[in-house]
């Protein structure tokens, strides 16, 4: 049988598919009207998740890799014991590697904190086309290090810290965990947690049962891998950093526990499922869901759906495990 909405996330994605088809599509390339739509559509998304007033946050200045300044967010529960230290996430918010902000996720962030107890970080770092290849990466691991180092300060273990992103931050977010696998960071990573992340450059060719139904086209991927990678997006023989395209490792040897899910019917599909089997291979623990009959970002368009409301709970378990 051919591929099909579920049908309780139809009845809310409906109204929604229809919107976004009634809109002129963005031409390939077109970063500047992609930013535009999205800073625009997101205030929407945003205003069906509620606050959370036991949540407080705070703004930190941290030295990435080439001396520039990058902002990490920081959202901590005031209610939390703080009287011994505990774990802590760092997270890489989506956009496609070319929009998106801490800003635009920041309910979506706290009510995570909220609800979890667990204090989160979640990195400004710098989009395509403006920064290259493995620069975003780079501004998380620096991050990511600034973490580790100020452990102490911030109330957390330095052996339970584990990195979160979705879409290009869970591909972003997958290169970090590579690249602290390389450099010997120690302690090493606890967790990586991976939502639909997009990982693979050379995934270009619309599959046509797909293409019908994504809500993050093929046009869009390669709008987002050729502002990040050039004219070596998609090129089976160019020397593309695995940081950048994870799926390019020749090996996932050595990486930390991970936890991914995607929908059946995002284009990631293939990519999530072909990085989940790799590491299961390497006898790394991998927890890995495949939601049926639901696209990129369900659980941001609908949140109210069963198969949303399934998702959000196996990850808020899993960002409990570590």
């Amino acid at each position: 049988m051919p591929l099909s909405v579920d049908p309780d996330f139809q009845t809310a994605w409906g109204p929604i598919a229809s919107a976004m088809a009634s809109v002129p599509k963005v031409a390939v390339h077109d970063v500047a009207t992609k930013r535009a739509r999205f800073d625009a559509a997101m205030p929407a998304f945003v205003s069906l998740i509620p606050d959370s007033p036991d949540v407080e946050t705070a703004v930190f200045q941290v030295d990435s890799y080439d001396g520039a300044k990058i902002s990490v967010h920081g959202f901590t529960k005031k209610s939390v014991d703080a009287l011994s230290p505990g774990p802590a996430i760092l997270h890489v918010h989506g956009g496609g590697m070319i929009v998106g902000s801490v800003g635009s996720f920041e309910r979506t962030l706290a009510i995570e904190v909220q609800q979890t107890g667990i204090p989160l970080y979640s990195v400004e770092y710098r989009l395509a086309p403006e920064a290259k290849d493995t620069s975003l990466v780079q501004d998380c691991y620096a991050a990511l290090v600034w973490l580790g180092q100020n452990a102490k300060q911030l109330n957390i273990d330095p052996t339970r810290i584990a990195i979160l992103g979705e879409s290009a931050g869970g591909g972003i977010a997958a290169g970090v965990a590579l690249m602290a696998r390389d450099q010997n960071l120690q302690p090493p990573l606890a967790k990586q947690i991976l939502t639909y992340p997009m990982l693979d450059d050379r995934n270009l060719t619309p599959n046509p049962a797909l293409a019908q139904l994504a809500s993050w086209t093929y046009d869009d991927n390669i709008t987002g891998w050729t502002a990040l990678l050039g004219e070596k997006a998609g090129n089976l023989n160019a020397d593309v950093s695995y940081y950048a395209a994870p799926a390019r490792a020749k090996s996932l040897a050595g990486l930390p526990p991970t936890f991914i899910y995607v929908g059946e019917l995002d284009i990631f599909r293939d990519e999530d499922i072909a990085y989940a089997q790799r590491l299961a291979a390497e006898n790394i623990s991998v927890e890995f869901h495949l939601f049926p009959g639901v696209p990129h970002a369900f659980e941001l368009y609908c949140p109210d759906t069963r198969t949303a409301k399934t998702a959000l709970e196996l990850r808020r378990r899993a960002l409990q495990s570590f």
